[in-house]
C-alpha cells in the first residue's frame, strides 16, 4: 500500500521540482472514481521537443529510467515518471506548452500514441503551460490498487509546509460527496510547529 501512494507523490514530486525551479505555483491531485489519479501542475509543461535521440524529450522522460535531470540549463526533473508508467495499467499524458497541448499515452510502460515526425501529436491550443498525468496503478503488481486518501493528504499538507509559495489542492471524487481541500502553508514551518 506504501508503494502505491507512493505512485502519486514520484508525480507530485517532479511538480514540486518544478516549483522550485520557479515556474509552478499550483498542484493538483484529484482521487478519480475509477480508481486513477490525475495530477496537474502549473509549471512549464514537460519538454516535447525532439532529443538527440530521436525522440520527442517528453517520451524519453516516460521511458526511461533516470532520464529526468538536464534537458537544457534549466533543468527540467522528471526523475520517477518512468516508474510510474512502468507500474500502471495506462498512464494519459497532457502537455500544455508553446500554445498547444499534446497528448501521449502509454498501456502497461508501452507508448501507444504514434509519433509524427519524431514528436507527440497536438490536440489543440491553449494558452497555458503545465502538464496533466492521469494513471492506473497496475493490479498485476500492487495487490491493493485503491489509494488511501488519509495517507495522501497527510504527505501533501506536509509538501505544502515545506513550500510556502505553493498551492496544493487535493480532491477525492471516490465517495457520493467530493472531498475538497487546499493545502496553502505561507508560514512554512513556523505554520507546521504551530499547528503542532
Amino acid at each position: 500500500t506504501k508503494g502505491l501512494n507512493h505512485l502519486i507523490y514520484e508525480i507530485v514530486d517532479n511538480s514540486v521540482d518544478e516549483h522550485l525551479a520557479g515556474f509552478c505555483t499550483e498542484i493538483r491531485v484529484v482521487l478519480e472514481k475509477d480508481g486513477t489519479a490525475t495530477v496537474t501542475d502549473n509549471g512549464r509543461g514537460i519538454p516535447v521537443d525532439m532529443h538527440q535521440k530521436g525522440i520527442s524529450a517528453a517520451r524519453l522522460v516516460f521511458t526511461t529510467l533516470h532520464a529526468g535531470g538536464k534537458f537544457d540549463d534549466s533543468a527540467y526533473k522528471t526523475s520517477g515518471s518512468s516508474v510510474v508508467n512502468a507500474l500502471s495499467t495506462y498512464m494519459d499524458v497532457k502537455i500544455s506548452r508553446d500554445g498547444a497541448v499534446y497528448h501521449d499515452r502509454y498501456e502497461r510502460g508501452v507508448p501507444v500514441i504514434e509519433l509524427e515526425n519524431g514528436l507527440l501529436p497536438k490536440i489543440g491550443k491553449t494558452k497555458k503551460t503545465g502538464t496533466t498525468i492521469n494513471f492506473l496503478p497496475d493490479d498485476t503488481i500492487f495487490e491493493k490498487t485503491k489509494f488511501r486518501a488519509e495517507e495522501a493528504k497527510s504527505r501533501l499538507h506536509e509538501t505544502a509546509y515545506l513550500n510556502p509559495e505553493l498551492t496544493i489542492i487535493f480532491e477525492d471524487k471516490r465517495g457520493d460527496q467530493t472531498e475538497h481541500i487546499e493545502y496553502h502553508e505561507p508560514e512554512g514551518i513556523i505554520g507546521f510547529i504551530r499547528d503542532l
